[in-house]
């Protein structure tokens, strides 16, 4: 009975310590999520653009995510991940300052536009160099036993940041206008820095040989190809369903938005061990596959409702996709390259999400608003398709071992 208080006790404690690191990730998705749901609205009502400017623009802070995720990865495995937060955070709170000069240049479209375009450049920093630094930084101090729960954690802090931030967002701008988010954005981004300034520095303490980023890029890449395909289901609802439901004429887009984010939270907090008891590839088998059905759901809904019914067991779907995969490529690494492989790891999610907008908005510019479900949900089911191709080399090879 005491083993047991004891372990439960363990167990609490760990949870407690990962909240304390993952709470960075939640501080910079947060105000990613201000802006996400009024920028594409701002773009292209107010400022007059194509839905392909606007997609192109939101997917442009995916830019320098993808070109600072490894960078931040070598300075977690040289500096530990405390040098790696604190730039992140003092991108986002640089990202305020700007959005709030390109709402102050509205009536000047081209000029509000390229301030926009510079905004989202340097939010994709800050996300680049917060990106996987808390996950290393919670594994640092909890053990390596652990990193399945503390990829599941970040992930909750991430989507429920995006799920929170995104209808409060929609408030601001439709009481104060989007200057009132880059000044929220601006405090809270400094609020981050502060508390990132005052936490315990961490560093890893494996001694084997480095590889190099780009070593380690090659070998999560299988799994990183998978992550974008499936992650593009996503990007699809996260970036799109404003302009989708105001082509329908529907309202309350960002419930779709929320309704995912509570369902992949759910996902996330109660079938979390399923990794540990199943295996990734089996896991995220069986999620890319509950998530084509979400999205084929959004694809056929004639009515909200049943779009909202989509949109949740799409975040069911794609709650276990991320961490199933990451556990399944950071075992392939030496402990010296964990930051690299989590960060090379994470940056095909930043390319899942950048290709979405010009993806996607090619897509409704050429095919018509109704054909972005559809052909989201044909790449997540291909995404579906190499992970069983994945899984099954995995079986010969363990044979063959055998």
């Amino acid at each position: 009975m005491q083993a047991e208080i004891n372990a439960d006790t363990s167990l609490t404690k760990v949870g407690s310590t990962i909240i304390g690191f993952v709470t960075f990730t939640f501080i910079g998705y947060f105000t990613i999520g201000l802006a996400l749901g009024v920028l594409p609205i701002f773009i292209h009502q107010q400022l007059g653009y194509s839905t392909v400017i606007a997609g192109i623009v939101i997917s442009l802070q995916y830019v320098t995510t993808f070109l600072f995720r490894g960078y931040a990865g070598n300075i977690v495995d040289k500096k530990g991940p405390k040098p790696a937060v604190i730039l992140g955070m003092a991108g986002f709170a640089i990202s305020g300052i700007l959005l709030f000069v390109a709402y102050m240049f509205r009536d000047t479209p081209v000029l509000s536009l390229g301030v926009l375009i510079l905004t989202r450049l340097v939010t994709g920093f800050g996300e680049g160099l917060i990106g996987a630094s808390p996950i290393n930084w919670a594994i640092f101090a909890i053990g390596d036993q652990h990193t399945s729960k503390a990829i599941s954690y970040n992930g909750i802090a991430s989507y429920g940041a995006l799920a929170l931030g995104a209808p409060i967002g929609i408030i601001l701008n439709n009481s104060y206008g989007i200057g009132s988010i880059g000044m929220l954005i601006l405090l809270i981004g400094i609020a981050g820095f502060f508390y990132a300034k005052n936490k315990t520095a961490i560093k890893g303490n494996s001694k084997a040989p480095r590889a190099s980023f780009m070593q380690v890029l090659k070998t999560v890449s299988p799994y990183g190809i998978c992550l974008t395909l499936g992650g593009l289901g996503f990007g699809t609802i996260s970036t799109f369903i404003t302009l989708y439901y105001a082509y329908l004429n529907w309202t309350n887009a960002v419930l779709c938005l929320s309704v995912f984010s509570v369902l992949f939270i759910l996902g996330r907090v109660f079938f979390a061990n399923a990794i540990d008891t199943y295996g990734g590839m089996k896991i995220s088998m069986a999620c890319l596959a509950v998530e084509s059905v979400g999205l084929f759901i959004l694809w056929i809904a004639h009515m909200p409702h049943i779009a909202l019914i989509g949109a949740g067991i799409t975040g069911l779907g794609f709650s276990l996709v991320f961490p199933a995969l990451g556990v399944e490529a950071v075992k392939l690494v030496p402990a010296s390259n964990k930051g690299a492989a989590l960060g090379g790891y994470g940056l095909f999610l930043d390319l899942s999400l950048g290709l979405t907008g010009p993806l996607v908005g090619g897509v409704a510019s050429h095919f018509g608003m109704l054909y972005i479900f559809p052909f989201s949900m044909a790449m997540v089911f291909t995404g579906f398709i190499l992970a069983v191709l994945i899984y099954n080399k995995q079986r010969k090879k363990l044979h063959t071992e055998i």
